[in-house]
C-alpha cells in the first residue's frame, strides 16, 4: 500500500505501535498493562484523547477484548494490544469476534513461554496466533514485521483491512521490536470516520437506524445447527479469499542456492547476517521471511532451486512454525531447526555455526 509520508521521526517500537495506529484511523484502544508493551499503553493513555479518540484501561484482559467487541459491533475502529499470556486470555473473545465478523486490530508484542514464562523476547505464540486460541472454526490474518518501520506500515493499513474483511487481523511483533528504537517515517493521518458516517459505511453496526432502514444484529450465538453450518461455510469463503489476497513476504537469492534459510521478525534481521557470512566462504545462502503467517506463503517455497541441500527454519520457539515449512517445501528439501528459546535471543555466528554444521550432513 503506498502512503503519503510526513516526517521521519526516531521512535521506540512500542511507541511507534501506537502513533502508528492512530495515524490509521484507531479511535478507540482498550488495554491492560503487560511487558514487554506497557509503553504502548502509556502512548495511547496521553496521546489518543488529545487526537479525538477514547483510551480505556480494562480490569483485566478479558474485559479488554469483550470491550474491544462491543467498540467493534457498534462501529468504532478499535486497537487492542497485549504480550502473550494477555493474549492467551483473549482467546476466546476473539472466537467470539470472528463469529460475529467485527474488525478489531490486534497486537501481541510477544514474550517467553509457556505460561508466565519470562519478559524476554520471543516467538513461540506462532501456534496460537496462526491456528486459533479459541474454540470453532475461524481464522485471523497474522502479519510479522521485522522492523519497527514495517510495523508502522502494516499497523497503518490494518483497520481498513479488519473493515474491510470484518475480521480481526493480528500484528505478531516480538518484544525486541516493542523495545528497541529506529529511525521511521511516519505517514500521513488518515480522515477519522465521523460517528455520523458509520451506518453508511458500516451499514452491519449497531448504530441505530439512522440512515438504515433495517435494525442491525450482531451475534456469535446460533443456535440452529443448519444455521451454524451455512454460516461456518460462509466464513471460510471469505478466508479462502483472503488466502489468494493477503500473502506477503520476503525472498531473496534462491536460485541456486545450497542452503535457504526461513525466520521472521528479528530472528530475520540475525538471518540477514548470516547470508551474508555464508557469501564469504562462497556458499550461497537464499532467504524466505514469511511477513503473513497466515496466510502461509506457500508460494515462495516453489522458487527454492532444485539444487538446495537443506531448507533452515531458524526460529525463537521450538520450532512451530517448521511445520508449516515443511508443508510448503512438500517433501523436496529436508527441513532443520535452528532455534533457541527462553527469551535468548541467538547470535548470527551462533546460527551459521549450526547451520554450517547441518549443511556439512548434505555434501
Amino acid at each position: 500500500m503506498e502512503t503519503m509520508i510526513s516526517e521521519r521521526v526516531l521512535l521506540k517500537g512500542n511507541e511507534a505501535f501506537g502513533e502508528a495506529a492512530i495515524r490509521g484511523g484507531c479511535r478507540y484502544y482498550v488495554g491492560y498493562p503487560i511487558t514487554p508493551q506497557n509503553e504502548l499503553t502509556e502512548y495511547m493513555a496521553r496521546e489518543l484523547s488529545k487526537r479525538g479518540g477514547a483510551f480505556v484501561q480494562a480490569e483485566s484482559e478479558v474485559a479488554a477484548i469483550n470491550m474491544a467487541y462491543g467498540v467493534a459491533a457498534a462501529g468504532g475502529n478499535v486497537f487492542i494490544s497485549s504480550s502473550s499470556p494477555g493474549i492467551a486470555l483473549m482467546q476466546e473473545g476473539l472466537s467470539f469476534i470472528c463469529s460475529a465478523e467485527l474488525p478489531v486490530v490486534v497486537l501481541n508484542v510477544t514474550r517467553g513461554g509457556p505460561g508466565i514464562g519470562s519478559i524476554q523476547p520471543g516467538q513461540a505464540d506462532y501456534n496460537q496466533a496462526t491456528r486459533g486460541g479459541g474454540n470453532g472454526d475461524y481464522h485471523i490474518p497474522v502479519f510479522a514485521p521485522a522492523s519497527i518501520q514495517e510495523s508502522i506500515d502494516i499497523l497503518y493499513e490494518a483497520f481498513a483491512m479488519a473493515d474491510h474483511w470484518r475480521n480481526p487481523v493480528m500484528i505478531l511483533a516480538d518484544g525486541v521490536i516493542g523495545q528497541m528504537m529506529e529511525p521511521v517515517s511516519l505517514p500521513e493521518p488518515k480522515e477519522p470516520m465521523a460517528e455520523k458516517d458509520i451506518p453508511l459505511r458500516k451499514p452491519w453496526a449497531i448504530s441505530g437506524t439512522g440512515f438504515k432502514d433495517h435494525r442491525s444484529v450482531v451475534k456469535s450465538l446460533r443456535l440452529q445447527p443448519q444455521d451454524l453450518e451455512v454460516h461456518v461455510h460462509h466464513l471460510f469463503e471469505k478466508y479462502d479469499q483472503a488466502e489468494k489476497e493477503l500473502v506477503r513476504y520476503d525472498a531473496h537469492d534462491l536460485e541456486d542456492a545450497e542452503i535457504v534459510f526461513v525466520s521472521f521478525g528479528t530472528t530475520a534481521r540475525i538471518v540477514s547476517e548470516v547470508v551474508e557470512m555464508f557469501a564469504d566462504e562462497g556458499i550461497k545462502a537464499g532467504s524466505i521471511r514469511p511477513i503473513s503467517l497466515w496466510p502461509f506463503p506457500e508460494e515462495a517455497f516453489q522458487k527454492i532451486s532444485p539444487k538446495t541441500k537443506v531448507v533452515i527454519s531458524a526460529e525463537l520457539n521450538m520450532g512451530q512454525m517448521m511445520k508449516d515449512v515443511k508443508a510448503a517445501v512438500s517433501g523436496r528439501f529436508p527441513v532443520r531447526l535452528v532455534n533457541r528459546v527462553g527469551g535468548i535471543i541467538p547470535t548470527s555466528l551462533e546460527i551459521f555455526e549450526k547451520s554450517r554444521a547441518i549443511l556439512g550432513e548434505y555434501k
